[in-house]
């Protein structure tokens, strides 16, 4: 008898029953539920760190599953936040300006209401008009729409000529690299369409829900969160098993082989280069909401390099090690740098915590590199093997 999907990957069920368990734990615990034990801002924490474990899993499908090391899919990220951050600054502009001028005795013309918005938004650069980027920020299903666009197809292009050319390897890391370096320093330009340096902030305040409060909008922020993350997880799950996830693996261990064999090894590495891309714009979307700003620092190549980190930490070929990676690694950075750990006194030197953290994660990939290639995931591996 054919067992079902679940059946034969238990590791699933096992992820969603705690994912599903945290949730609920949170949820009852929140400010926003009304118990109050957990604060506001420890949700919005937890909350993007599960967008992070998101984008983690992605990562993990084309690094550690499909073997294309990736050093630009934190690019796809900030793509997804600045598609929802033009809709919710443009929104909350509209409502503050429309508020402004509702007094006046001769009612607004649109023209008089685009131009006030676009000094608002735009004023900080020096220019009043709108971009054309900016051509659907007034319309909410559109820009999310954009959320899956833009990445999607930046990505099929990007990866059509680069595996289309067999690009692979080290060279294929630093065009990922080079892209998400010049989209970074386009956007950095104050005529980039995107406020430049200042990039988009009062993210958190979404339009129509002035009256609510931060504690219950970060809890919703939080639950779509969490169930992003599981259907990713489903997904993806899906998606590397069977006789495609064999293909993409064999690509991984020996792409030559597996393009012998007949299969055409470009439109597996495409697929997968895509649909990631998709998913990290989708995490990028739900993340800045809940950061409230986002700017082109966002997207600069240090971030994927990081996302490689949380990854290799975690164990790479393991979805939940890259989960598993990317929380740690998300709640004791927050811990280090937000000042939650105390400083160490060596009597000659001082070792504070926010200026050391970024060694202490190196350190943390270089011990895991040589002595635990497998990452933390390997050890849960090694544990279940050990009983069975």
């Amino acid at each position: 008898m054919r067992r079902s999907f679940i059946a034969q990957n238990p590791s699933i069920l096992w992820f969603l029953c705690a994912l599903a368990l945290f949730t609920l734990g949170v949820t009852i615990l929140s400010e926003g539920f009304g118990i109050g034990v957990i604060s506001t801002s420890f949700v919005k924490t937890l909350g993007k760190t599960l967008c992070l474990c998101l984008i983690a899993i992605a990562m993990d499908v084309v690094w550690g599953y499909c073997g294309i090391l990736s050093l630009g899919h934190f690019a796809f990220f900030g793509i997804g936040g600045y598609a929802i951050g033009m809709w919710l600054m443009y929104a909350r502009t509209e409502g503050i300006v429309m508020g402004s001028l509702a007094g006046q005795p001769l009612p607004p013309t649109p023209a008089e209401i685009s131009d006030t918005i676009g000094n608002q938004i735009f004023g900080v650069v020096g220019s009043s008009e709108f971009p054309l980027i900016w051509a659907f920020a007034d319309n909410l299903f559109l820009q999310l729409l954009m959320v899956i666009v833009v990445p999607g197809l930046l990505a099929l292009v990007f990866g059509w000529l680069a595996f289309r050319s067999r690009v692979t390897g080290v060279y294929l890391s630093i065009l990922t690299q080079a892209m998400t370096l010049a989209l970074s320093l386009y956007l950095f330009q104050n005529d980039s369409g995107l406020r430049g340096n200042n990039g988009l902030s009062g993210l958190q305040n979404i339009p129509g829900f002035e009256d609510t409060s931060q504690a219950a909008i970060s809890l919703v922020f939080f639950l779509v969160s969490a169930f992003a993350l599981g259907a990713a997880y489903l997904f993806f799950a899906w998606v590397v098993s069977g006789k495609m996830g064999s293909v993409v693996k064999g690509i991984r261990d020996n792409e030559a082989r597996v393009r012998f064999l007949g299969y055409h090894v470009e439109s597996y590495k495409l697929f997968i280069f895509t649909i990631t891309a998709i998913v990290s714009g989708i995490a990028g979307a739900l993340y800045y909401p809940q950061a409230g700003i986002i700017n082109p620092g966002e997207i600069a190549p240090i971030a994927s390099i990081y996302l490689a980190v949380w990854v290799a930490i975690g164990g790479r070929g393991r979805l939940y090690g890259a989960v598993i990676g990317a929380a740690i690694v998300s709640l004791l950075s927050s811990w280090f740098t937000g000042g939650g750990a105390p400083d160490i006194n060596l009597w000659v030197y001082t070792i504070q915590w926010t200026n050391w953290w970024l060694v202490l994660l190196g350190l943390s990939f270089v011990t895991v590199t040589l002595f635990f290639p497998k990452g933390i995931g390997g050890l849960f591996d090694y544990l279940v093997r050990k009983q069975s």
